[in-house]
């Protein structure tokens, strides 16, 4: 776990520094200088890029990860390489041709509802693109063990981008209509840096030979494609789902929600790109026993870091939303339930590492699918019954199942699970300290507030944390530092 820790925090603090710019964009410059209606419109193209770009990379950032590792000669790696090239490249021709073909009845798709989004829907085939080929080339730096650069071209750059783009909009330099265009070649140029970042840690040669088993890597990567989406579609089908049922602002509005409540996720992203390729190797070497110490480890490491970040944001969330214009303004109830489904997702540890890396990705696939209509039908209820308030609790539903399945699948196969007693200890010293500090609130402004409940939480978290070992790896990390 050394180099995971120490690669682990490396990614974690780039992470947050991008979430920091990401939480001033999305609760304040997207708030005070755009309109609603924008703000939710520059949400819905994203979201629906999202929907999008796993099935033009067509799973292959999941290939190479698994299949990398397997081949013991240069020519065959480069093979593999190759085909991780071309393939999505293919697939995304094929989908364009699809889109330019049912243009128009996508025009009239937005026809009966939210017409601004019309002259802009090609921009989530460009996004989609290039998000599509920016993963398949951070997969490539993670499997040299190279993971900081693409995260911070994952996490911070475009995001700082979006935030001198939203300052030129403010100093009128920028239309609106020319920021959404400037936000795209942001993408594109994200693509492009890691790109030229993967091809100078390895460069392969050239070949359209292919890889000997190729039906196996075709098969792996189809498959995967729909099992690796599952978490995809699930977290944007609700926003994408919001626009057809409500005004568009709605998917602002409920767009600010999720970004409070991903930052829970951050940790679990941190460590999840250098531990992704560890675990295939450690599955393809058949070793068991690290493999199951590897499990619990990591579900013990994400959840005490995840856990004192959702006691932040529990407590402080009333006096957040004081900082923001009061339309944009929710129910706690839909923060917590879209919280809790990202702390339930730290606390698997790398289950999605040891699923998709092994032969019974395929039983995966089912459930995804499966829960993938099953979250469909969710929306389709809750949201037009109870709003936003019902695609928060449609995604809650959706990711319990989810992660359940997950839990008995590594269960039933490996015969481990990653929770011990401690995982249940942390879980209610948890809920204390969030019941006990949400109804305490200083009677200062909002910003000083948050900073004295905040201290306060945080020093109580981590002498408790310490003093009882909540994990090992942890308590070595901060004494490493406090040094």
């Amino acid at each position: 776990m050394g180099v995971i820790i120490k690669q682990s925090f490396k990614n974690m603090i780039t992470t947050y520094f991008g979430f920091g710019i990401g939480a001033v964009n999305t609760l304040f410059l997207f708030t005070y200088f755009l309109e609603k209606e924008y703000y939710g419109l520059v949400s819905f193209l994203l979201s629906a890029a999202n929907l999008v770009w796993p099935f033009m990379a067509f799973g292959v950032h999941n290939t190479l990860v698994k299949f990398y590792t397997s081949y013991k000669t240069k020519e065959e790696k480069d093979k593999l390489l190759n085909l991780i090239l071309l393939l999505p490249l293919g697939v995304s021709i094929l989908m364009g041709m699809i889109g330019v073909y049912s243009y128009s009845w996508l025009l009239n798709y937005f026809d009966a509802g939210n017409e601004l989004v019309k002259p802009y829907i090609w921009l989530i085939f460009i996004i989609a693109f290039a998000t599509a080929y920016f993963e398949i080339f951070f997969a490539w730096s993670k499997i040299n063990y190279q993971s900081v650069f693409g995260n911070f071209m994952k996490e911070v750059f475009h995001r700082l981008c979006v935030t001198i783009l939203l300052f030129l909009v403010y100093f009128s330099v920028l239309s609106v209509e020319y920021f959404i265009y400037a936000m795209m070649m942001v993408f594109v140029l994200r693509a492009i840096a890691m790109q030229l970042y993967a091809f100078s840690l390895y460069k392969p040669s050239f070949t359209l030979a292919l890889p000997t088993n190729l039906n196996t890597v075709l098969k792996y990567s189809a498959l995967i494609l729909i099992a690796g989406s599952v978490a995809t579609i699930l977290l944007d089908l609700d926003k994408v789902m919001i626009e057809h049922y409500l005004p568009i602002e709605n998917v602002a509005i409920y767009g600010i929600a999720v970004y409070i409540a991903t930052v829970i996720s951050v940790p679990q992203k941190a460590m999840h790109q250098i531990i992704h390729p560890l675990t295939a190797s450690l599955l393809n070497s058949s070793d068991k026993s690290s493999l199951k110490d590897l499990y619990k480890r990591s579900s013990l490491t994400l959840l005490v870091v995840s856990a004192i970040i959702f006691v932040l944001i529990i407590v402080n969330i009333n006096e957040l939303y004081k900082l923001i214009p009061v339309e944009y303004q929710i129910s706690t109830t839909i923060v917590l339930l879209l919280s809790l489904v990202k702390l339930f997702d730290n606390m698997l540890g790398n289950v999605n590492s040891v699923l998709f890396n092994s032969d019974y990705y395929r039983i995966v696939l089912l459930f995804g699918v499966v829960l993938s209509i099953v979250a469909f039908v969710f929306n389709l209820i809750l949201i037009p019954k109870f709003g936003i308030l019902g695609a928060a609790l449609a995604s809650f539903l959706a990711f319990a199942v989810y992660n359940i399945s997950k839990l008995l699948i590594v269960l039933n196969k490996f015969k481990m699970q990653p929770f011990t007693l401690d995982t249940f200890y942390i879980l209610m010293f948890v809920a204390g300290l969030t019941v006990s500090f949400y109804f305490w609130e200083f009677p200062f402004h909002p910003i000083i507030n948050i900073a004295l409940k905040s201290i306060l939480v945080t020093v109580i978290y981590i002498v408790v944390a310490l003093r009882f070992n909540f994990s090992e790896d942890v308590n070595q990390l901060v004494r490493k530092y406090w040094k």
